[in-house]
């Protein structure tokens, strides 16, 4: 296609590599002298360790260490903790129980790390593993975070009383309750957010080195710079002891971007033995060790007057933490959810509540969207619920509450100021493309087919891009002979940042160009960057480089104004090359270039990026329709139509594929995906024939559009698109599925929609 720069839909440069099998992912780098490490994990979901004998496996063939906790405090290593601050409702601080990589005296769920083998070989260590002898006490259990605060559940920690972390809440309480009190109608619901594993295509691993007194870490990791920081603090080191380095990226998703215990284990033990230590799991130990997602519980309210106008909300939700604090845990369910809340919608007044709770399973952290699809989930059955019980049409219940784009910039009711958006306008061609006025003919064809069929319509905003204080920098260097060389300090774990950072590049040099190298992933070669995840990597990390660009230029003007023999001032600069104003008098770019190689030195501009507002606020609309066999329960998604604004879009094509990998991703949630565990705390889908993960089959090609409002929080004027699809999705498929059930007076079905569970749904109203 011809064209480059923003706006241009240019197939990505990295894929090249990847798909020809020459990328380099951490599988690929093999250091001099490796030894290999397995962890020994907690078989009981909470026990009390009385003893821990290592002594046979210590002597086993090949094995060179069997590290525990105990060695670990000896070591006077640190814990990991989360440095997010929550306040309970009396203004106390949240509870703050230290995790250390392996268990001291106590294990609290299926999975939890008890000793690390480091041998010659990963066959050796796995053999070793099995060699030692663990005196458990089995303690009583609680997996279920609706139960956790109940009186008489067992205690996780001590300092968390009733098992809750914090207890917290937001809005104007008083007001709120005022508001129902008076409310023509109360519409409620009580709503389950299904825990999920992340299962990126690469696992996350490890491998950890330490030579001549400074420590390296190459790890598959969302943000190098944010993982150095973590583990230097756990290991008591300065940062300049650490190098962390971060190859290809098989995907994240939000799971990659905090640090686990493995990490200082492999880096301390490669320290002890002086010589490379990696770590890398299987997909069974990834489900019981990589943190998961969502899993909340939420009672929720609207206040709506006589003529179906939303006058107030109200939320009550219990989010499950897990047995240990990840690093942006209580984070997710009190400042990154609750303040969408209120979606597209004029809602006047809203009062939140969210205790979050300690439970005997693998920690809750961050997964794509992280706490905005959680909020939009509610808001969007919600919103459906109200057009049931007040007999009105969805789309009228929706049109009568939105957000006109007159309003903008609109405060919502907690943090956030909307900066623009034109959420009823989404909505229309959302339907023009979805054939909204074809959809009786279609339910009419299904019902003679012996299913049924249902619509389902799901708007949304979320938030997304830098924070006011963080940083990126990035670095542009031209060669003469042409070749562009980006150093960047975010993080690409699949999204295609090559290609939309130099497609950056060309707009601002105004040359398509050529030959390019992309460095990331280093903190030795780029001194500050953040994690890659909320969706800010073009907007944090794409700054950064325009800045960077400005800069290369700015330095080569200077220098091409004394080839030209001109004054500064008097230089312009368009479409690749310098120019006397005002004369034919030129220079081209690579010229340039090519002019600092003589003299040995380096074109290059460095650059950053510091957002003063930062936030931009992807919305749009998801229209859904599923079919529903009457006799098996299957739901099938067979239409799907998503019109986005993401304002500026830099490439039309990547952010396509970005929104259908989220929505298929929401869709997984919705009908099939679950972490389950039983009374013991034992996970029951701890491999994939039991984890149920969405295929191609199961997915129509999904029409995806954009409706372009300019953000005006940063200089591009773009919104994120990663965790728009994830953040859509899933009301969208349960609203289709209730609406295909409503005439049975089926109201709601917890996610995932399991053939069985819409079985059973449909028998026992069928049965009355």
């Amino acid at each position: 296609m011809p064209g480059f720069g923003i706006g241009h839909a240019a197939r990505r440069r990295e894929d090249d590599r990847f798909l020809t099998g020459a990328g380099r992912y951490l599988d690929d780098i093999r250091l001099p002298g490796e030894a290999h490490a397995w962890m020994l994990r907690s078989p009981h979901a909470h026990a009390v360790v009385r003893g821990l004998d290592t002594a046979r496996a210590a002597s086993a063939p090949g094995v060179l260490a069997v590290l525990t906790g105990a060695d670990y405090c000896t070591a006077g290593l640190g814990p990991l903790k989360s440095p997010v601050p929550v306040e309970n409702k009396d203004g106390t601080p949240r509870a703050d129980p230290s995790h250390w990589p392996l268990a001291i005296d106590r294990v609290r769920y299926v999975g939890d790390g008890v000793a690390m083998v480091v041998a010659e070989t990963l066959a050796a260590a796995r053999d070793a593993i099995e060699l030692i002898e663990v005196d458990y006490e089995p303690l009583q259990v609680v997996a279920d975070p609706a139960r956790a605060p109940e009186p008489g559940q067992p205690l996780i920690w001590e300092e968390a009383p009733g098992n809750l972390c914090f207890d917290w809440e937001t809005g104007d309480r008083a007001r709120t309750d005022a508001v129902f009190d008076a409310a023509a109608h109360i519409v409620a619901i009580d709503l389950v957010n299904n825990r999920v594993s992340t299962n990126s295509m690469e696992m996350r691993g490890a491998i950890g080195d330490f030579t001549d007194g400074r420590y390296t870490l190459y790890v598959s990791t969302q943000g190098a710079h944010m993982t150095r920081a973590d583990l230097c603090e756990v290991l008591h080191i300065p940062e300049a002891d650490m190098r962390v380095v971060v190859p290809d990226v098989g995907g994240g998703f939000g799971m990659k971007v905090f640090p686990y215990p493995e990490y200082p284990l492999v880096l301390w033990a490669a320290r002890q033995l002086e010589r490379p230590v990696r770590w890398v799991p299987d997909r069974s130990d990834s489900l019981i060790s990589d943190c998961h997602g969502r899993d909340h519980h939420t009672h929720a309210e609207l206040a709506v007057d006589a003529g179906g106008v939303i006058v107030g909300m109200r939320v009550d939700t219990i989010a499950n933490l897990g047995a240990y604090l990840s690093r942006f845990a209580p984070f997710l369910p009190t400042r990154v959810g609750p303040p969408l809340l209120t979606g597209s919608y004029t809602i006047p007044t809203i009062h939140v509540e969210v205790r979050g709770v300690f439970t005997n399973t693998v920690p809750i952290d961050a997964y794509r969207g992280a706490g905005r699809p959680e909020a939009n989930y509610v808001i969007e059955r919600l919103m459906d619920a109200a057009a049931d019980q007040l007999g009105l049409d969805p789309l009228a219940v929706r049109r009568k509450n939105y957000i006109s784009p007159d309003a903008m910039p609109y405060k919502t009711p907690l943090v956030y100021t909307y900066d623009g958006g034109d959420f009823a306008q989404n909505l229309g061609d959302a339907l023009d493309l979805a054939d909204r006025d074809g959809f009786a003919e279609r339910r009419a064809a299904a019902a003679r087919r012996g299913r049924r069929r249902g619509f389902g319509i799901s708007t949304y905003v979320e938030s997304s891009g830098a924070f006011p204080g963080e940083k990126a920098e990035a670095r542009v260097r031209l060669g003469g002979d042409g070749q562009v060389t980006l150093l960047s300090g975010t993080q690409s774990i699949g999204q295609g940042q090559e290609t939309v950072f130099f497609q950056m590049i060309e707009e601002r040099l105004g040359i398509a160009l050529g030959g390019v190298s992309f460095v990331q992933g280093d903190t030795d070669l780029i001194a500050r960057g953040t994690s890659t995840g909320g969706s800010r990597g073009l907007i944090y990390g794409g700054h950064a480089v325009l800045s960077a660009t400005e800069s290369l230029i700015e330095n080569a003007t200077a220098r091409a104004a004394d080839m030209l023999e001109a004054a500064a001032v008097d230089i312009e600069y368009g479409a690749g090359a310098f120019r006397v104003a005002g004369t034919d008098r030129r220079v081209g770019l690579t010229e340039v270039a090519a002019h600092a190689e003589v003299n040995d030195e380096i074109l290059e501009g460095d650059g950053s990026f510091e957002p003063e507002m930062g936030r931009s606020f992807p919305n749009g609309c998801h229209i859904c329709e599923v079919e529903i066999d009457e006799e098996t329960g299957v739901v099938e998604v067979v239409r799907y139509s998503v019109v986005d604004d993401f304002g500026t879009i830099v490439n039309p094509l990547l952010v396509r594929g970005q929104v259908r990998g989220g929505t298929v991703q929401g869709i997984g949630q919705a009908l099939m995906e679950q972490c389950v565990y039983d009374g013991d705390g034992q996970l029951l889908t701890g491999s994939f024939m039991d984890y149920c993960m969405p295929r191609a089959a199961d997915v129509p090609m999904l029409a995806v559009e954009f409706n372009e409002v300019v953000c005006a929080n940063n200089p591009i004027g773009a919104k994120g698109c990663g965790e728009a699809g994830c953040t859509g999705s899933m009301p969208a498929v349960i609203n289709a599925l209730v609406d295909g059930l409503s005439d049975l007076g089926i109201r709601h079905i917890d996610m995932p929609a399991t053939p069985e569970r819409v079985w059973r749904a449909m028998r026992a109203a069928t049965a009355h």
